[in-house]
């Protein structure tokens, strides 16, 4: 009998929160506490903001040609070089994701069935902790014509902890206003009976992309112009590269709804 009554109390409790606490927040906002009986519902928010520590570099690796072996190779001295430019800058094996190389043939439409050519594709993943790295590795993969750039992201390498620190933000909120409103009252904030979280997004992620890698790869790479007599070439020194995207502060937010007893 107890197990049924205290089953439909959190049945009751769950569809206040639904009540009172609308999917928009714009239609939460002035809702975020209510007395239902002998319990207080309230909602909180929570954030936690930090300076991202990872970033997260990735290449593409591409070979053609009509031999396997040859295409094959082709891929494979690219990962490798990508790798030792890595390991030049103080990457460690733990920081490396290189995968497999996969081989894919392209027929003609004749009888025998003969690969036309072959594609060999790969992908490697750099974790970097020191950003100083980002710069020498990109200007280094370009200009030695290694690999394509894919993306390069801003992160924080411990996601679970900030989103462990927003939900304590929120909960202690939570409580705050709870012994806020229950002090006018004479009353005191009892046991958790119920609570439901939501951890949002983050948010502030940079990222750089293939698009915006053209205009880096414009830059380092040397141009060479027709002199105006056309009798001979003048070599043309680039600008500088564009800076890299900075990594902007990353917010994680967290929005608790919680049920406690009043005593």
């Amino acid at each position: 009998m107890e197990v049924f009554m205290r089953g439909n109390l959190f049945s009751f409790l769950f569809a206040a929160l639904c009540l009172f606490f609308p999917a928009n927040p714009a239609v939460a906002q002035n809702t975020d506490i209510k007395f239902i009986a002998d319990t207080l519902v309230i909602q909180a928010d929570g954030t936690y903001e930090a300076d991202p520590d990872l970033a997260t570099l990735t290449f593409d690796i591409s070979a053609q040609d009509k031999e396997l072996k040859q295409t094959y190779d082709r891929a494979s001295q690219s990962m490798q070089r990508i790798i030792s430019l890595a390991e030049k800058n103080g990457l460690t094996k733990e920081d490396l994701s290189s995968g497999v190389l996969t081989v894919r043939p392209y027929y003609d439409s004749d009888k025998r069935k003969r690969a036309k050519y072959y594609i060999v594709q790969g992908q490697v993943t750099m974790k970097i902790r020191d950003f100083s790295k980002l710069g020498p590795i990109l200007e280094g993969s370009i200009q030695d014509g290694i690999t394509d750039f894919r993306s390069l992201t801003y992160s924080l390498s411990d996601e679970e902890a900030a989103k462990k620190k927003a939900v304590a933000e929120a909960m202690r909120r939570a409580v705050g206003r709870a012994n806020a409103a229950l002090e006018q009252k004479g009353q005191k904030v009892g046991a958790l009976r119920f609570a439901n979280l939501d951890v949002k997004q983050l948010a502030g992620v940079s990222r750089m992309d293939v698009y915006q890698m053209a205009q880096f790869r414009t830059a380092v790479t040397q141009t060479v112009e027709v002199s105006a007599g056309g009798a001979g070439y003048a070599q043309k020194t680039p600008p500088p590269p564009p800076p890299l995207p900075q990594p902007e502060k990353i917010t994680v937010s967290a929005t608790v709804q919680c049920a406690f007893q009043i005593q």
